[in-house]
Protein backbone atom coordinates (compact mmCIF):
# COMPACT_ATOMS: atom_id res chain seq x y z
CA UNK A 1 0.00 0.00 0.00
CA UNK A 2 1.35 3.38 -1.11
CA UNK A 3 -0.02 7.10 0.16
CA UNK A 4 1.37 10.21 -1.14
CA UNK A 5 0.09 13.26 0.82
CA UNK A 6 1.36 17.20 0.06
CA UNK A 7 0.28 19.36 2.84
CA UNK A 8 0.59 23.12 2.25
CA UNK A 9 -1.06 25.02 4.53
CA UNK A 10 -2.68 28.32 3.71
CA UNK A 11 -2.84 30.41 6.53
CA UNK A 12 0.59 30.75 6.98
CA UNK A 13 0.90 31.50 3.33
CA UNK A 14 -1.67 34.54 4.07
CA UNK A 15 -0.16 35.63 7.07
CA UNK A 16 3.22 35.59 5.04
CA UNK A 17 1.62 37.86 2.06
CA UNK A 18 0.50 40.41 4.49
CA UNK A 19 4.02 41.05 5.97
CA UNK A 20 5.59 40.66 2.65
CA UNK A 21 3.44 43.13 1.74
CA UNK A 22 3.99 45.75 4.51
CA UNK A 23 7.76 44.86 4.08
CA UNK A 24 8.15 46.44 0.58
CA UNK A 25 6.73 49.34 1.07
CA UNK A 26 8.89 49.76 3.99
CA UNK A 27 12.09 48.58 1.74
CA UNK A 28 10.86 51.01 -0.75
CA UNK A 29 11.17 53.74 1.32
CA UNK A 30 14.26 52.67 2.41
CA UNK A 31 15.83 52.83 -0.51
CA UNK A 32 15.16 56.71 -1.31
CA UNK A 33 16.15 57.41 2.20
CA UNK A 34 19.58 55.69 1.68
CA UNK A 35 19.78 57.49 -2.00
CA UNK A 36 19.28 60.66 -0.67
CA UNK A 37 22.07 59.80 2.41
CA UNK A 38 24.63 58.27 -0.01
CA UNK A 39 24.93 61.52 -1.85
CA UNK A 40 24.87 63.85 1.11
CA UNK A 41 27.91 61.79 2.78
CA UNK A 42 29.89 61.68 -0.88
CA UNK A 43 29.53 65.48 -1.28
CA UNK A 44 29.95 66.43 2.40
CA UNK A 45 33.04 63.36 2.33
CA UNK A 46 34.84 64.98 -0.37
CA UNK A 47 34.26 68.87 1.14
CA UNK A 48 35.75 67.70 4.65
CA UNK A 49 38.03 65.28 3.10
CA UNK A 50 36.71 63.06 5.15
CA UNK A 51 38.08 58.99 4.40
CA UNK A 52 35.28 57.98 7.80
CA UNK A 53 32.51 59.79 5.40
CA UNK A 54 33.77 58.32 2.06
CA UNK A 55 33.69 55.16 3.29
CA UNK A 56 30.33 55.18 5.13
CA UNK A 57 29.24 56.46 1.33
CA UNK A 58 30.20 53.65 -0.11
CA UNK A 59 28.94 51.36 2.79
CA UNK A 60 25.81 52.68 2.32
CA UNK A 61 25.88 52.68 -1.24
CA UNK A 62 26.26 48.59 -1.54
CA UNK A 63 23.01 49.05 0.85
CA UNK A 64 21.05 50.59 -2.41
CA UNK A 65 21.67 47.48 -4.29
CA UNK A 66 21.02 45.66 -1.42
CA UNK A 67 17.25 47.43 -0.84
CA UNK A 68 16.39 47.20 -4.41
CA UNK A 69 16.97 43.63 -4.71
CA UNK A 70 15.57 42.88 -1.14
CA UNK A 71 12.75 44.65 -2.61
CA UNK A 72 11.93 43.03 -5.84
CA UNK A 73 12.95 39.74 -4.23
CA UNK A 74 10.15 40.09 -1.22
CA UNK A 75 7.69 41.06 -4.47
CA UNK A 76 8.74 37.71 -6.03
CA UNK A 77 7.75 35.74 -3.58
CA UNK A 78 4.34 37.17 -2.96
CA UNK A 79 3.70 35.68 -6.39
CA UNK A 80 1.95 32.31 -6.56
CA UNK A 81 3.51 28.97 -7.93
CA UNK A 82 3.63 28.12 -11.51
CA UNK A 83 3.78 25.12 -14.03
CA UNK A 84 7.26 26.21 -13.98
CA UNK A 85 8.11 28.10 -10.59
CA UNK A 86 5.93 25.05 -8.34
CA UNK A 87 7.54 26.26 -5.34
CA UNK A 88 6.78 29.71 -6.14
CA UNK A 89 9.61 32.68 -5.87
CA UNK A 90 10.45 32.19 -1.92
CA UNK A 91 14.40 31.04 -3.20
CA UNK A 92 13.94 34.79 -4.95
CA UNK A 93 14.71 36.08 -1.21
CA UNK A 94 17.53 33.90 -0.62
CA UNK A 95 18.76 34.12 -3.67
CA UNK A 96 19.00 38.04 -3.19
CA UNK A 97 20.42 37.58 0.22
CA UNK A 98 23.76 35.90 -1.08
CA UNK A 99 23.95 38.23 -3.35
CA UNK A 100 24.20 41.17 -1.45
CA UNK A 101 26.31 39.77 1.27
CA UNK A 102 29.13 39.08 -1.20
CA UNK A 103 28.60 42.29 -2.64
CA UNK A 104 29.15 43.67 0.67
CA UNK A 105 32.21 41.41 1.46
CA UNK A 106 34.03 43.22 -1.78
CA UNK A 107 32.62 46.75 -0.07
CA UNK A 108 34.62 45.81 3.46
CA UNK A 109 38.01 44.63 1.43
CA UNK A 110 38.07 47.78 -0.48
CA UNK A 111 37.29 50.17 2.68
CA UNK A 112 39.26 48.56 4.81
CA UNK A 113 42.56 48.98 1.96
CA UNK A 114 41.94 52.61 1.35
CA UNK A 115 42.07 53.79 5.08
CA UNK A 116 45.36 51.79 5.41
CA UNK A 117 47.21 54.11 2.78
CA UNK A 118 44.82 56.82 4.71
CA UNK A 119 46.54 55.73 7.98
CA UNK A 120 49.98 55.71 6.50
CA UNK A 121 49.44 59.23 5.93
CA UNK A 122 46.85 61.04 7.45
CA UNK A 123 45.23 64.29 6.01
CA UNK A 124 43.61 67.08 7.98
CA UNK A 125 39.45 66.75 7.78
CA UNK A 126 36.57 69.30 8.52
CA UNK A 127 35.61 67.69 11.74
CA UNK A 128 32.38 70.10 12.26
CA UNK A 129 30.80 68.94 8.50
CA UNK A 130 31.96 65.20 9.82
CA UNK A 131 30.13 65.42 12.86
CA UNK A 132 26.56 66.88 11.50
CA UNK A 133 26.85 64.86 8.61
CA UNK A 134 27.22 61.65 10.81
CA UNK A 135 24.29 62.86 12.90
CA UNK A 136 21.76 62.64 10.11
CA UNK A 137 23.13 59.26 8.42
CA UNK A 138 22.54 57.84 12.36
CA UNK A 139 19.06 59.69 11.82
CA UNK A 140 18.11 57.61 8.44
CA UNK A 141 19.77 54.57 9.55
CA UNK A 142 18.26 53.88 12.43
CA UNK A 143 14.54 54.86 11.38
CA UNK A 144 15.57 52.46 8.38
CA UNK A 145 16.53 49.89 11.44
CA UNK A 146 13.92 50.07 14.00
CA UNK A 147 11.21 50.01 10.72
CA UNK A 148 12.85 46.53 9.79
CA UNK A 149 13.10 45.23 13.14
CA UNK A 150 10.36 43.08 13.40
CA UNK A 151 10.56 41.03 10.03
CA UNK A 152 14.01 40.39 10.46
CA UNK A 153 13.09 36.28 10.72
CA UNK A 154 13.31 36.34 7.38
CA UNK A 155 16.31 36.38 6.05
CA UNK A 156 16.20 38.19 2.96
CA UNK A 157 15.26 40.73 5.65
CA UNK A 158 17.35 40.19 8.10
CA UNK A 159 20.02 41.14 5.90
CA UNK A 160 18.61 44.42 5.70
CA UNK A 161 18.24 44.80 9.00
CA UNK A 162 22.16 44.06 9.49
CA UNK A 163 23.43 46.07 7.18
CA UNK A 164 21.35 49.10 8.92
CA UNK A 165 22.47 47.98 11.98
CA UNK A 166 25.46 48.36 11.23
CA UNK A 167 25.28 51.33 9.41
CA UNK A 168 23.89 52.76 12.34
CA UNK A 169 26.67 51.72 14.48
CA UNK A 170 29.09 53.60 12.33
CA UNK A 171 27.76 56.45 12.46
CA UNK A 172 27.79 56.46 16.18
CA UNK A 173 31.18 55.80 15.89
CA UNK A 174 32.26 58.59 13.01
CA UNK A 175 30.46 60.97 15.05
CA UNK A 176 32.27 59.94 18.07
CA UNK A 177 35.44 60.17 16.09
CA UNK A 178 34.84 64.04 15.04
CA UNK A 179 34.28 65.24 18.40
CA UNK A 180 37.42 63.56 18.88
CA UNK A 181 39.13 65.20 15.83
CA UNK A 182 37.54 68.17 16.61
CA UNK A 183 38.36 68.41 20.47
CA UNK A 184 42.08 66.75 20.35
CA UNK A 185 43.04 67.04 16.47
CA UNK A 186 43.67 64.22 16.14
CA UNK A 187 43.01 63.05 12.42
CA UNK A 188 44.19 59.50 12.05
CA UNK A 189 41.57 58.85 14.02
CA UNK A 190 39.05 59.34 10.57
CA UNK A 191 41.11 56.43 8.73
CA UNK A 192 40.66 54.06 11.88
CA UNK A 193 37.44 54.28 11.58
CA UNK A 194 37.49 53.69 8.03
CA UNK A 195 39.31 50.12 8.72
CA UNK A 196 36.85 49.38 11.62
CA UNK A 197 33.48 49.89 9.31
CA UNK A 198 35.11 47.94 7.13
CA UNK A 199 35.78 45.11 8.85
CA UNK A 200 32.51 45.39 10.81
CA UNK A 201 30.92 44.89 7.76
CA UNK A 202 32.83 41.65 6.74
CA UNK A 203 32.02 40.54 10.24
CA UNK A 204 28.39 40.90 9.47
CA UNK A 205 28.04 39.77 5.30
CA UNK A 206 30.02 36.35 6.29
CA UNK A 207 27.65 35.12 8.60
CA UNK A 208 24.03 35.63 6.03
CA UNK A 209 26.77 34.46 3.58
CA UNK A 210 27.26 31.37 5.13
CA UNK A 211 23.43 30.95 6.03
CA UNK A 212 22.13 31.69 2.48
CA UNK A 213 24.63 29.42 1.44
CA UNK A 214 23.70 26.63 3.40
CA UNK A 215 19.95 27.02 2.46
CA UNK A 216 20.49 27.43 -1.05
CA UNK A 217 22.45 23.94 -0.87
CA UNK A 218 19.15 22.29 0.13
CA UNK A 219 20.78 22.56 4.03
CA UNK A 220 18.82 21.41 7.42
CA UNK A 221 17.08 24.33 9.19
CA UNK A 222 19.93 25.79 11.46
CA UNK A 223 17.53 25.14 15.13
CA UNK A 224 16.46 21.79 13.81
CA UNK A 225 17.58 18.33 14.52
CA UNK A 226 17.25 15.60 12.16
CA UNK A 227 17.14 13.17 15.23
CA UNK A 228 14.64 14.95 16.80
CA UNK A 229 12.34 15.04 13.82
CA UNK A 230 12.73 11.52 13.27
CA UNK A 231 12.03 10.58 16.83
CA UNK A 232 8.76 12.91 16.79
CA UNK A 233 7.02 10.78 13.85
CA UNK A 234 8.21 7.73 15.19
CA UNK A 235 6.25 8.24 18.53
CA UNK A 236 2.83 8.94 16.47
CA UNK A 237 0.89 5.85 16.63
CA UNK A 238 1.29 2.90 13.86
CA UNK A 239 4.55 4.38 12.80
CA UNK A 240 7.15 1.57 12.84
CA UNK A 241 9.35 3.30 10.22
CA UNK A 242 10.90 6.63 9.09
CA UNK A 243 13.36 6.89 6.25
CA UNK A 244 14.52 8.36 3.39
CA UNK A 245 14.09 11.69 5.30
CA UNK A 246 14.51 15.42 3.47
CA UNK A 247 14.35 18.65 5.06
CA UNK A 248 14.69 22.36 3.96
CA UNK A 249 13.94 25.67 3.65
CA UNK A 250 11.87 27.66 0.50
CA UNK A 251 12.45 30.78 1.75
CA UNK A 252 11.98 33.00 5.36
CA UNK A 253 10.35 30.60 7.73
CA UNK A 254 8.69 28.27 5.26
CA UNK A 255 10.33 24.47 6.05
CA UNK A 256 9.34 21.60 3.81
CA UNK A 257 9.87 18.16 4.71
CA UNK A 258 9.57 15.07 2.54
CA UNK A 259 9.85 11.32 3.98
CA UNK A 260 9.37 7.50 3.68
CA UNK A 261 6.90 6.31 6.68
CA UNK A 262 6.32 2.34 7.15
CA UNK A 263 2.60 1.52 8.32
CA UNK A 264 0.75 -1.32 9.37
CA UNK A 265 -1.63 -3.09 6.64
CA UNK A 266 -4.74 -1.46 7.44
CA UNK A 267 -7.67 0.61 5.55
CA UNK A 268 -7.49 4.07 3.90
CA UNK A 269 -9.63 5.93 6.14
CA UNK A 270 -6.92 4.57 9.09
CA UNK A 271 -3.85 5.97 7.25
CA UNK A 272 -5.53 8.96 7.01
CA UNK A 273 -5.39 9.69 10.70
CA UNK A 274 -2.20 8.17 11.29
CA UNK A 275 -0.85 11.01 8.54
CA UNK A 276 -3.11 13.64 10.38
CA UNK A 277 -1.35 12.96 13.27
CA UNK A 278 2.21 13.25 11.42
CA UNK A 279 0.96 16.42 9.85
CA UNK A 280 -0.11 17.79 13.20
CA UNK A 281 3.20 16.50 14.99
CA UNK A 282 5.38 18.40 12.47
CA UNK A 283 3.54 21.50 12.32
CA UNK A 284 3.38 21.81 15.67
CA UNK A 285 6.75 21.11 17.14
CA UNK A 286 8.78 21.90 14.25
CA UNK A 287 7.07 24.78 12.23
CA UNK A 288 7.10 22.25 9.41
CA UNK A 289 3.88 23.31 7.07
CA UNK A 290 5.11 21.88 4.08
CA UNK A 291 5.11 17.97 3.75
CA UNK A 292 5.21 15.28 0.96
CA UNK A 293 4.54 12.26 3.07
CA UNK A 294 4.88 8.68 1.37
CA UNK A 295 3.66 5.34 3.47
CA UNK A 296 4.85 1.90 2.68
CA UNK A 297 3.13 -1.17 3.86
CA UNK A 298 5.36 -3.07 6.53
CA UNK A 299 7.34 -6.09 5.35
CA UNK A 300 8.87 -4.71 2.29
CA UNK A 301 12.15 -4.24 2.12
CA UNK A 302 14.07 -0.54 3.36
CA UNK A 303 16.01 1.51 1.31
CA UNK A 304 16.86 3.38 3.45
CA UNK A 305 18.64 6.74 3.67
CA UNK A 306 18.23 7.72 7.31
CA UNK A 307 16.86 5.12 10.05
CA UNK A 308 17.30 6.21 13.45
CA UNK A 309 16.59 3.43 15.89
CA UNK A 310 13.08 3.93 17.09
CA UNK A 311 12.49 5.52 20.54
CA UNK A 312 11.67 2.98 22.85
CA UNK A 313 11.48 0.60 20.45
CA UNK A 314 14.25 -1.34 18.31
CA UNK A 315 15.03 -1.36 14.81
CA UNK A 316 13.63 -3.32 12.75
Amino acid sequence: MHAHSHDHSGQPHQQEQVLGGRATGILGLAVLATLVLVLIELAAGYAARSMALLSDAVHNLTDVPTLVISWLAMRWALRPPTQEKTYGYHRAGILAAFVNATVLMMAALFLVGASLARLRRPIEVHASLMLWVSLLALVINGGITLSVHRGRQDLNVRTVWIHNLGDALSNIGILAGALLIRLRGAHWIDALLGIAIGGMVLWSAQSVLRESGHILLEGLPRAMRLEAVVSAVLRVEGVQEVHDVHIWTLGGDLHALSCHVRIPDMHMEESEKILSNIREVLRGEFHITHTTIQFERAGLPSKALYMPAPAGRSAK
